[in-house]
C-alpha cells in the first residue's frame, strides 16, 4: 500500500514514547510531504552531498539529525540572499525532495538509538551500563583508546587530553555535543578515567580537563568530531525504521567529516 510521505512521518513519531512533543525542532524543513514517499534516505545532516546522492537513490525523503540550514533552528531570515543558502534550497526544491528532521523524537528515545549507535560501532555493546552511558572496557591505554576509537568510526585524526600512557577502564560516552555541565559532571564520577564526545567549546570542558590533570586527577578527554559521535546512530536507526515502514526502500547515507588535515 502506498503512503504519503506525512504518513510515513506520522507512523515514526507514534512509535516514539511521549510523542508528539509541543515544541520540537522535529519539523520538515522543505517539500510537499502529501506526495507519496518512494524512497527514504537517512543521514547525519543533510548537506548539499547528501541530497544529491538521495536523488540518484530515487529516494524522496530525507530524515536528518542535523539542522539542513546552518543553525539549529533552520532560521533562514539572515540568508534571504545567501548564493549557498538559494541554491541548496532550490536543488531541494526542483529535485521533489522533502527534509525531515528528526532529533528531538530521536534522543527522548531510550536507550537512545544515537548512544547506541556509537556503542555497536566501536563493539562495546556488553561493556555498557544504564543508564549512566559508561562503559567498563578491559584495560588500555589511552593511546591504544584512541587508535581504536579512530579505527572503528573511520576518523582519520582524533584530538585528545591526557597520558597517553595512563591506563583506561572506565569510558564515558557522550555524542554530539551536551552542555559543559553533563560533559564535566560525567567526567567527574568517581571511576571514570576518560570521555569520548563529539564535540567541545574549547574554553570549557578541554580547559577543565587540562586544569584536573594539573592537580593530580588522572582524567582524560576525546574529542571525536560531531557527525563521528552520531552518523552510527542514523545508520542504526534504518531496521527500526524499516520495522514501521516496511514496503518503502530505506537506505542511510552518510555525511562524513568537511575537515582535511595537513
Amino acid at each position: 500500500m502506498t503512503i504519503t510521505i506525512q504518513e510515513a512521518i506520522n507512523a515514526i513519531i507514534s512509535a516514539v514514547p511521549s510523542a508528539p512533543f509541543q515544541q520540537t525542532v522535529d519539523s520538515i524543513k522543505l517539500g510537499d510531504p502529501s506526495q507519496p514517499v518512494r524512497g527514504i534516505v537517512t543521514t547525519f545532516l543533510a548537506s548539499y552531498e547528501v541530497i544529491q546522492k538521495a536523488v540518484q537513490l530515487d529516494a524522496n525523503l530525507i530524515i536528518a539529525h542535523e539542522p539542513l540550514f546552518y543553525n539549529h533552528l533552520d532560521k533562514t531570515d539572515w540568508l534571504k540572499e545567501d548564493a549557498v543558502y538559494q541554491a541548496k534550497r532550490q536543488l531541494v526544491e526542483t529535485s521533489g525532495l522533502v527534509v525531515w528532521r528528526f532529533h528531538d523524537y530521536m534522543h527522548s528515545m531510550r536507550p537512545d538509538p544515537v548512544f547506541m549507535g556509537i556503542l555497536q560501532a566501536l563493539g562495546w555493546q556488553d561493556y555498557a551500563k544504564f543508564p549512566d552511558l559508561t562503559c567498563q572496557i578491559p584495560p588500555v591505554t589511552l593511546r591504544e583508546l584512541v587508535d581504536t576509537v579512530k579505527a572503528k568510526l573511520g576518523i582519520q585524526t582524533l584530538r585528545f587530553i591526557g597520558d597517553p600512557d595512563m591506563e583506561c577502564k572506565t569510558v564515558a560516552l557522550m555524542p554530539g555535543f551536551p552542555p559543559v555541565e553533563y560533559q564535566v559532571g560525567l567526567l567527574n564520577q568517581p571511576g571514570v578515567d576518560v570521555i569520548i564526545c563529539g564535540e567541545i567549546h574549547e574554553w570549557e570542558t578541554s580547559e577543565y580537563t587540562r586544569d584536573a590533570i594539573r592537580v593530580g586527577q588522572k582524567k582524560a578527554l576525546i574529542v571525536s568530531g560531531h557527525a563521528a559521535s552520531e552518523e552510527a546512530g542514523m545508520r542504526a536507526m534504518v531496521p527500526w525504521l524499516q520495522e514501521r515502514l516496511p514496503n518503502v526502500p530505506i537506505q542511510f547515507v552518510p555525511t562524513a567529516t568537511p575537515f582535511q588535515y595537513l
